[in-house]
């Protein structure tokens, strides 16, 4: 099994707030998306492209996974963006409306020519109808290494925006659309990351939609204020129960008496090694956390 890195809780970060750049050295998220784009205004663009690159070479963030969204391919400012963010040396940079795999092969190619460090890696938000519909191809890009696409981010505003649907609760309207690049994401190897919830007051309409995107299978949720990453980190993070089961599970597959078998009976149940393997990914998650 290939190494975990837990990704339960992805926070945005306005790149012009140096105060908030600051303080997110002692927010609790697995990511940081530090933003040029939607959060900053076209007049603050150059002041948080030096600012969130400034913090990232600064480090101090600990174990956080940072992550710089550069504006759009085509905006004014996207090639200032991606040359400051490979020199900056984020763990990933994540592009804004990624909507045919041919963009991704285009900036490995811009990647290439600044020399990127081979450990950085490209993200892509899935959030404009075109990207939904070619949603497999575009997944498909990471079997070529050079892509260094490692993530799906869903723009579920920017889908809400351009479908006309409205955000109902249990999500019936985006449900195809979530699916679809969850299915594609798993299909090619790479992680995705849910939408965001705007209402930040509405504790328990979040953690319902956190529960919800943890039960489609989405390894974590982009969020965008502090208060909502201590309830998506317990809700994609395994609890008491499941670990225990796991473990388990586990247990029974590695006794002597077991071994060889494709399904075996625990507390009743019929239990198989997908199962196990299964499990064995639940271990390595809150151990990963727990790290």
């Amino acid at each position: 099994m290939t190494a975990i890195r837990p990704r339960r809780s992805a926070l945005y970060m306005p790149g012009s707030n140096a105060r908030a750049l600051e303080k997110a050295r002692e927010i609790a998220a697995d990511v940081l998306i530090l933003d040029l784009e939607d959060a900053v205004a076209p007049d603050a663009k150059a002041t948080a492209r030096k600012q969130v690159c400034a913090a990232v070479k600064a480090g101090g963030y600990g174990r956080r996974e940072l992550v710089i969204r550069v504006n759009g391919a085509g905006t004014p400012w996207f090639a200032d963006d991606l040359a400051a963010a490979t020199e900056a040396g984020p763990q990933a940079i994540l592009v804004p409306k990624v909507s045919a795999p041919d963009e991704l092969h285009e900036i490995a190619s811009r990647l290439d020519g600044l020399r990127a460090d081979s450990t950085i890696a490209v993200w892509a938000m899935i959030e404009t109808p075109l990207a939904i519909l070619d949603v497999e191809r575009i997944a498909r890009a990471a079997r070529d290494p050079a892509t260094r696409l490692a993530c799906f981010v869903m723009g579920t505003n920017d889908l809400a925006k351009e479908t006309r649907a409205r955000f109902v609760p249990g999500r019936a309207t985006m449900l195809p659309w979530l699916t679809s690049a969850l299915l594609a994401a798993r299909t090619h190897g790479i992680d995705i990351l849910d939408g965001v919830y705007n209402d930040i007051k509405d504790e328990a309409g979040f953690r319902a939609e956190c529960e919800q995107a943890r039960d489609l299978g989405f390894d974590g949720k982009t969020l965008i204020h502090p208060s909502q990453v201590g309830p998506a980190n317990t809700v994609f993070a395994p609890d008491e129960a499941e670990l225990a089961r796991a473990r388990a599970i586990i247990a029974a597959f590695d006794l002597p008496e077991n071994a060889g078998k494709g399904a075996i009976q625990l507390d009743g149940r019929m239990v198989e090694l997908l199962h196990a393997e299964m499990a064995r990914r639940t271990v390595a998650l809150a151990e990963a956390i727990a790290a």
